[in-house]
Formats: C-alpha cells, structure tokens, sequence
C-alpha cells in the first residue's frame, strides 16, 4: 500500500490554526483528485479544501468542531489503487488552493444522489447509531452525500417528513430533548458574544424618533423612481444620519484596541450591517458610506446581504467595520440590547416603526414613532457623548431635509 498524508495546508494572512465545519468523505471513500475534501473555518473565513490526490480514504483525524493546527495531519489516503489518478503531490504541492464555501441548499432534498436499492447506504458510526435508536432503516434514508453516503442532515430531514406526515412534532423522534453541537460559524458568534460582553462594559441608551416626515419623504422618493430594482428602506436614511452625526461626533466612529491602549477615530465611515443568515449572524460592510448618496447606499445593502445569504460574501466584505447597525425591521420591538461588535465602541440598533399617538404641536396626533435603542463601549464612550451622538441622529432624521444640507463649517 502507497500512503499520503495530508495535513492542513497554510491558509494564509497569518492563520495558525482552523476548526473542522464538515467532512465531505469518510473513511474507505474513493476520492478523486480536486474532489471537496474538508470544509474549514478560520478566524476569516469558512473555506473548502479539495482533496489532494486520488485514491481510498483510509483516516481522518478530527471530528466537526474540533481545531486542528497548520501542519496537522488531516487525512490519510491509499494511492496504490488509483491508476488513473496523478502521482501524489509533494508536500508544498499538497497545500491545495482553498474555496469559499457557499451556504448548503435550503431544501435537505436538493443535490441528492440515487442509491441503487441493492447497495448498502454508507453513513458514519453516529448516523448509524442514531437510526438504529429510532428504528429506522438507512435504506429508506434519501442521500445527499458523496457516493451515495446518508450524512446527519439527510436522516434529520427524513424525521420531519415522517412526523408531518404523521403530524407530529419531528423533535418527538428523539425524545424530550434534541441535542445540537455548536460548531463553525455558531461557535465563532458564540465567542465573540461572550468575549464583548465580558470584557466591553455596555452602556444602553434609548431614544424615541418620529418619523412621519422621513417615512412621507422615503414613499416619495420610491414613487418617483419607481422603476429601481432597489427601493429605500429606512437604513440609507439612518446611515447617512450616522455619516453626518459621526462628523460632529468622531469618538463614537472608532475602534478601541485595549491590548495596545489605542482608540483610533476613523476619517471615513465603514457601516457593518448585522444580517441574519441561515448559517447565522454576519456583518458586511458598506465601506467609505460617507461617498454614497441614498440610492447608492440601498444598492450595496442589497448587493452585500444578499451575498452573505447566499455565503458568497468574502473576508474584505465582513471586515472593517468602524460602526454597525442592528435591524430586526418588522420584528424589531420596542426595545432591545444590541452587543457592540468588537472592536467598534458603539452599535446603532433600529426597533420597528409604529403608529402611536404623541403630543405633537400641542395636539394628540397619530405619529409614525420608532425608537433606537444603541449600545456604547463605556471604556471610551461617557454617557453625555452616547446620548449626543444618538440626538444628532435623531435631528437629521426628524428634520429630512438636514440630511442633504453641509453644515457650515465653523460647526463641525
């Protein structure tokens, strides 16, 4: 027998060490050159590494959620069998490009393989172990793996169907409980949300905005170009309020690097956006916001969620971030607790739009209200700098027309 070792290659920009997200093979797979191997996330990004060379899967070393370092051994493969593969690359050649990886389908039944009825479905030891428990035969299991291989999601779809079907709950199959090990990019949100709370001491500030005239300024605008394969949305507004109150406010656009002791105040206004994903929370970001007229500003939030979505999104398009915006839109409550996103200082978070009577002009009126509720590093960040930043925000945006008016230079 003719073995190849393959350990995990550089992955560039400093990267020591990355975390297993998924196997694509399993032990006594045949694999071509080239073929998906191992998805892998960094503290970067989530990359897929093909594999290698050709020939018989004969070990992995490491299951999903585990971290393994730059060097260590991935995966062990016979190549003696493979006559029609290239001859093992060398070590240097073995540290195989890597792809980003994009988000799996939405359905469990997409980009499955037909599995001859006479074969025997391949699954890993846990798979087969939890069907067993539940009395289930893999046969029956569609198969979305390599080669025919019934992988966790596919036996996890299989149960939902059978409990609809059933109209039972799926979650009934395994008990009173379902047990989800968090890995990849839900561990990676886990930490940071940990390691924010924990070492950032927040500081929560609400303010209530009105929003009639910026709401009757917003449907104007999207009737007279109608024809845009974008309309605005509140954001654009919102953003172009934080460019002008940054201005005015530079300590509350920044990043503090507390192992060094340095706050630096950004120039220019790189906007992270908090987007709900179906692998999790991502943030792009809208870079230099401060060039971007509104239209301009719809276009790159609609280009860059929807390349997160897709987890198309690459490592310069989620980094950067000097000052971000949390949105639930229509979900978005009354109030709530935005974490700041390490290492900014400060968070600007949109709660949904409604209509409520307020005393206005000395009468009781129906309003358009919504409130932002935004949260700030306190290290850097008084409470009176919070709150002027958030009621210079909440100027621009009562008063529209501020919004595409420079202020005279003597006030900024």
């Amino acid at each position: 027998m003719v073995t190849f070792v393959f350990k995990l290659p550089d992955l560039g920009e400093g990267t020591t060490k990355a975390e297993i997200v998924r196997w694509h093979v399993a032990t006594g797979d045949i694999v071509r050159e080239d073929q998906p191997l191992v998805d892998v996330m960094t503290d970067k990004a989530t990359m897929e590494i093909p594999s290698p060379v050709s020939g018989t899967v004969t070990g992995l070393h490491g299951e999903p959620g585990d971290t393994r370092p730059v060097g260590a051994e991935l995966a062990v493969f016979d190549v003696s069998g493979a006559s029609t593969a290239a001859p093992p690359k060398s070590e240097a050649e073995a540290k195989a490009p890597v792809r980003p990886v994009p988000q799996p389908p939405a359905s469990a039944e997409a980009a499955i393989e037909p599995r001859p009825s006479t074969e025997r479905p391949t699954a890993s030891p846990a798979v087969r172990r939890r069907a067993s428990e539940l009395g289930l035969s893999l046969a029956d299991v569609p198969a979305s793996g390599p080669s025919g291989r019934v992988l966790r999601e596919d036996l996890d779809a299989y149960i939902a169907q059978a409990r609809k079907a059933e109209g039972r709950p799926a979650a009934s199959l395994q008990g009173d409980f379902e047990e989800i090990k968090i890995i990849g990019l839900r561990r990676a949100i886990a930490e940071r949300m940990q390691d924010a709370k924990r070492r950032i001491p927040h500081i929560t500030y609400v303010e209530e905005v009105d929003v009639e005239a910026l709401e009757g300024l917003r449907a104007h605008l999207n009737d007279e170009r109608s024809g845009e394969a974008v309309k605005l949305t509140i954001l654009p507004f919102l953003m172009r309020a934080i460019v002008k109150a940054a201005a005015r406010h530079p300590q509350c656009n920044a990043v503090f690097d507390d192992a060094a002791g340095i706050v630096r105040r950004w120039r220019s206004v790189h906007i992270g956006l908090a987007t709900q994903t179906s692998a999790g929370l991502m943030v792009p970001v809208v870079r230099n916001a401060e060039t971007l007229d509104l239209w301009a500003c719809a276009k790159e939030i609609a280009r860059l969620a929807a390349r997160a979505r897709d987890g198309k999104a690459a490592r310069e398009e989620l980094t950067g971030s000097t000052v971000t915006i949390s949105s639930l839109g229509a979900l978005g409550g009354i109030v709530s607790t935005p974490v700041i996103n390490s290492p900014e200082v400060a968070i600007i978070g949109v709660n949904r739009i409604v209509e409520r009577p307020v005393v206005h002009r000395g009468q009781v009126v129906v309003r358009r209200m919504m409130n932002l509720s935004s949260s700030f590093d306190h290290r850097i960040i008084d409470g009176w700098d919070a709150a002027s930043f958030i009621q210079s925000i909440k100027a621009y945006l009562e008063q529209p027309a501020t919004l595409f008016i420079d202020a005279p230079a003597s006030s900024r």
